[in-house]
């Protein structure tokens, strides 16, 4: 079973960039995506080839937007908005279905409407147990106040992005117990794919010592992430096969010449519970050889589970 998670900086223009010719020549089962950014009405068409789709907008126009793409209809798919968008492959129509109540942590409601979380069930996953997988887009975030300085990148906003971006960490993590806990209630491993905008170590990115007071890279937000993962919980299935390695890395900035220079950041992930996560066969992102080939300023970090 080949898995991918993606966030395509809008599906628009990852189409023009060779989506479609990514998602036709390596051909996952299942794909999550962030950053859809596209109204369901606008979507283009054909662009998820034969796979079923389970889209969830979210209300901010331009931004945000998570989906999954599956070979086969998702047995339940949950989402905190309580809408989602469902086609078949060759379907357009805009037509939502209702996501089951109660399955938002305490908390997350202020994130509701965003667009940056849905999960979805898998029975018929060869001879691997059925499975829950989710896509998260988690906020980029921003500097504590004290680290804010006038002329840097972002206008000082006295560390409200940073105090929002931690708020929900808290609350996520809630959601995350709760899913992993239900999943295997119900008999199923759990997978949680996305953008999570955070470098874990200091692996996970190029230039880690200069990057030390950055947003992605703070103490307290590496300290969530190690809270998360564990051999018995979570386990970051690219970095339990490449234990030693730098990287590799997901996401380049699109300035400065990043991609060339191979100035990168780890923030991508498979995060599997145990059994699955020692299904990993093969693991890896896929960077594209040059700076024109990139779909999007992240690449595509794909696992292949064995059945």
């Amino acid at each position: 079973m080949r898995v991918a998670t993606f966030n395509v900086n809008g599906i628009r223009a990852a189409q023009r960039r060779g989506f479609e010719t990514w998602l036709a020549e390596r051909r996952p089962d299942v794909v999550a995506l962030q950053e859809v950014r596209c109204p369901p009405e606008q979507l283009p068409s054909g662009v998820f080839g034969d796979h079923h789709l389970a889209y969830e907008p979210g209300h901010i126009a331009g931004r945000n937007g998570v989906a999954v793409l599956t070979r086969t209809r998702p047995a339940a798919v949950r989402t905190w908005d309580g809408e989602v968008l469902m086609r078949a492959p060759g379907e357009e129509h805009l037509h939502t279905e209702p996501s089951p109540p109660g399955t938002m942590a305490r908390g997350l409601s202020p994130f509701a409407s965003e667009g940056r979380y849905i999960e979805v069930d898998i029975d018929n996953t060869g001879d691997a147990p059925p499975l829950t997988v989710a896509s998260l887009y988690l906020p980029k975030g921003g500097l504590p106040a004290h680290l804010q300085k006038p002329g840097g990148r972002e206008v000082p906003d006295g560390g409200a992005r940073y105090q929002r971006k931690m708020r929900f960490l808290a609350s996520f993590a809630r959601q995350l117990d709760r899913s992993r806990k239900a999943a295997r209630a119900a008999g199923r491993e759990f997978l949680l794919l996305g953008d999570l905008n955070i470098a874990h170590t200091p692996q996970d990115l190029t230039n880690w010592r200069s990057s030390s007071r950055s947003e992605g890279f703070l103490p307290e937000e590496r300290e969530w992430f190690s809270s998360i993962v564990s051999p018995r919980t979570l386990v970051d299935v690219v970095r339990a096969q490449h234990p030693d390695a730098t990287g590799p890395m997901s996401w380049w900035s699109w300035m400065g010449g990043a991609f060339d220079r191979g100035v990168g950041w780890r923030i991508d992930y498979h995060l599997a519970t145990p059994g699955l996560a020692r299904r990993a066969v093969t693991t890896g992102t896929d960077r594209p050889a040059s700076g024109p080939e990139r779909v999007s300023d992240h690449a595509a970090v794909v696992v292949d589970y064995a059945d």
